[in-house]
């Protein structure tokens, strides 16, 4: 049974786990490449080589403003790049990749419906509130990006949308 009750928006399960999900285009093959494939989970998170081995190493590598459009500035107090050291914990594909993610992991879980896929993505280790707001902004406007790029859409431009993104789960956090 195809349903589209899901709200767009991250919530926190307990004080250090996110949750989030977002309905995709299928077939889950295809929507796993966006997961493991550098050049395109660059086109809407970041750059890096995966080895599809649970325990292999993986470096991410974001550039936010190749996500945005021109003249949509970088906030203050953000690199041009940012890089982090990961490894896989887990990997089924093509329903299931688990990343280590700081002190944290993250989950990304694909679920066929019909011919949808329904992404769900779960963060663990999110202990610091500052890091649940950055982190929960990220997460969507990043998540709006892969739905356009899977439907063959213009995306949103990363920065002006994250911001906007960011003043709102400060409302929807702290309430």
């Amino acid at each position: 049974m195809q349903t589209d009750q899901i709200d767009d928006h991250a919530v926190m399960l307990t004080g250090s786990t996110l949750v989030i999900s977002r309905w995709l285009p299928g077939p889950a093959e295809r929507i796993w490449r966006y997961l493991t494939d550098s050049e395109l989970r660059r086109k809407w998170l970041a750059a890096g080589e995966m080895e599809p081995v649970a325990g292999s190493a993986l470096e991410l590598v974001w550039r936010n403003d190749e996500l945005s459009h021109s003249g949509d500035r970088r906030p203050e107090g953000f690199a041009e790049e940012q890089r982090m050291e990961s490894r896989v914990i887990a990997i089924d594909p093509p329903r299931l990749l688990t990343i280590g993610w700081g002190a944290g992991d993250v989950t990304f879980e694909l679920r066929e419906e019909g011919e949808r896929v329904l992404l769900t993505l779960t963060h663990r280790g999110l202990d610091d509130p500052r890091d649940r707001l950055m982190t929960a902004s990220g997460w969507h406007m990043h998540l709006d990006i892969l739905v356009s790029e899977a439907n063959g859409e213009p995306p949103a431009s990363f920065w002006s949308g994250w911001v906007k993104l960011r003043d709102d789960y400060a409302r929807r956090l702290n309430a």
